[in-house]
Order: C-alpha cells, then sequence, then structure tokens
C-alpha cells in the first residue's frame, strides 16, 4: 500500500517559484491603471507635438498633403509677416503688465483674506468665484462694463471728474481693457494658492518678530515674504504660460472672425494668429511653425526663471 504522505520529490514539485515576481505583478497593475493616462499622453500630447514639429517645416493646407520647404516658414515669420510682430509686440505688453499686476492683486487678496474674522469663508467664495464663470460669457459681460458710452466703468470714471476711456474700440486702451478682464477673471486661482502659502508660515516667527518691535510691514518684509518665495516663483512660472495662452477674450472682444482683432489688430494675440493661420486660412504648416516658436520661447522664459530662482527664492528648511 502506497503512503499518502506527499515525497520529496513531490513538495519540490509543489512549491515552485511563480513565473511571474511578485514585485512584478504589482508594476504590472500599476501600469494597467496609468495606461488610460499613458495613452493618451502619448496619442493627445506626444504625437501632436511630434507632428506640429514636422508640420512646421512643410507648406500644409489640410486639403492637400503636406510638402516638405524646410525653414521657409520660419523665414516669412520674421521677415515677411507683419501680422506676427504685431501678435508678438501686444502678448509681450499684455505679459509684462498683466503678470506682475495680477499677481500683486492675488497677494493683496490673499493677506485680506488671511484674517481671522466671521464669515471669512464667504469671502474668499466670492472673489474666487469669477474665476469659474466661462470665458465667453465673462468676456462678454465686461464688454458691457467698458462700452465707451454706457458702461459702468466709464460711469464710474465720470463721476470722479475722469474722462471716459475708449477701452475695447480704442487702440490704445484695448489691451488694457483685456489686462483688467483677465485681473477679475485670473487672479481668484492664484489666491487660493498665495493663500495656500500664508498659511504654511510658521507664526511663531511672526510672533518672534513682533515679541522682537518689528511692525506689520517688517514682520511682512522679513519673515512671511522670504517664505513665500517659493509660492511666488510658482505663480510667475503660471502666469508666464498663462499670459502667452490667452486667446478666448481677445477672440470674442476683438471680433475674431474679422478682418481685424480690435482697433488696428491691438488685440491680435499670438494664440490668436495661430488659429486664424491654421483654422481661417488653413495655412497648418505656417501655424505649427508659429507654435513651435512659442514653446520654444516659453521653455526659455521658464528655464530663465528656474535659473534666477536660486538668487531670489528662499526655502525655510535648507536647499530644495
Amino acid at each position: 500500500m502506497e503512503s499518502a504522505t506527499p515525497t520529496s520529490e513531490q513538495k519540490q514539485a509543489g512549491v515552485r517559484r511563480p513565473m511571474i515576481s511578485k514585485q512584478l505583478r504589482k508594476d504590472l497593475r500599476a501600469y494597467l491603471f496609468l495606461s488610460p493616462w499613458i495613452f493618451s499622453l502619448l496619442v493627445f500630447t506626444a504625437y501632436p507635438m511630434l507632428a506640429s514639429f514636422y508640420f512646421s517645416m512643410t507648406k500644409y493646407t489640410v486639403l492637400n498633403p503636406p510638402r516638405w520647404i524646410g525653414l521657409d516658414n520660419f523665414v516669412t515669420m520674421f521677415t515677411s509677416d507683419p501680422l506676427y510682430w504685431r501678435a508678438v509686440g501686444n502678448t509681450t505688453y499684455y505679459t509684462l503688465i498683466s503678470v506682475p499686476l495680477g499677481m500683486l492683486v492675488a497677494l493683496v487678496l490673499a493677506i485680506l483674506l488671511n484674517q481671522r474674522a466671521s464669515g471669512i469663508g464667504v469671502y474668499r467664495t466670492i472673489y474666487y468665484l469669477p474665476s469659474l464663470m466661462p470665458v465667453v460669457a465673462s468676456t462678454l459681460l465686461w464688454m458691457v462694463l467698458l462700452d465707451p458710452r454706457l458702461g459702468l466703468v466709464n460711469i464710474g470714471l465720470q463721476a470722479i471728474g475722469l474722462p471716459r476711456v475708449g477701452w475695447l474700440n480704442s487702440a490704445d486702451w484695448s489691451k488694457p481693457g483685456l489686462i483688467l478682464m483677465s485681473l477679475w477673471t485670473g487672479t481668484g486661482t492664484a489666491m487660493l494658492i498665495f493663500l495656500a502659502g500664508l498659511k504654511d508660515v510658521p507664526r511663531s516667527l511672526t510672533e518672534a518678530a513682533m515679541i522682537d518691535g518689528a511692525n506689520g510691514w517688517q514682520r511682512f518684509r522679513h519673515v512671511t515674504l522670504p517664505l513665500l518665495t517659493p509660492t511666488i516663483f510658482f505663480n510667475l512660472i503660471m502666469g508666464i504660460i498663462a499670459s502667452f495662452q490667452v486667446f478666448g477674450p481677445a477672440y470674442v472682444a476683438g471680433d475674431g472672425g474679422a478682418r481685424q482683432a480690435g482697433p488696428l489688430n491691438s488685440l491680435l494675440m499670438y494664440m490668436l494668429l495661430i488659429y486664424r493661420n491654421a483654422f481661417r486660412f488653413f495655412e497648418m504648416g505656417y501655424a505649427s511653425a508659429l507654435a513651435l516658436v512659442m514653446f520654444i520661447v516659453l521653455v526659455l522664459l521658464t528655464l530663465v526663471v528656474v535659473r534666477s530662482s536660486d538668487y531670489w527664492v528662499h526655502y525655510e528648511v535648507g536647499r530644495r
């Protein structure tokens, strides 16, 4: 009669190592959950970027297959297209004013909303709500407010003795009007980020400065502001990127379907120029070249800000 006890050979056969290790199974499971994001990254981000780089070297009008022309699009851009330099000038003007002004307004609002007061959460919500408003709706609202004759902004200016301004109907005032829109709709997110940064400042440091006799401005200048520089650094980069990509307000306020974007093309922003060449004139190759130049400029500006951060961004503990 054979014994029911398994032999040593059977034991060894029964305890064979699995073909897939435990760590590999974990990795495969992680990649399985990440696969939708990886797929969308490759299909909707990586492939369009590579295709845009290729199309920038071609003459591509959508209806006809792309034809390789080398650097001709870039030569045309820098030497033969007056609208390109107009868009660059408008975007530069918008960036240089809207980014620092928007950060200043967001910081002031964050400081005011960082106070301990009853119902402060309601005020925070109210100040953030404009950021949730659709771009088209908010732009149409501001077009009514900035109307040269009946707009409330001009009525308020006239009430305090200032002259009426043409705003969006004036080549000189259209970009300031666009910046005024951005202050209302674009500072909410930066304000919340600044508010989070202020909450992260240790109260022990401000209380120690208060004991040493520092007033409110001195505490802010020498304690709060240095510890807030990482938040300023983040908002600065995001603000520069957003200012280069402004499109909706310029398209709606400048009547993007017309021959000119605002008076004398004063609202022709860089993204609007790309849109017109791509979807109005069907010059996809030229539009891809414009997009590539903007991408390179944004990368260079971001690198400049990152490199300069070693001199003005301070962290509470050690180096980053």
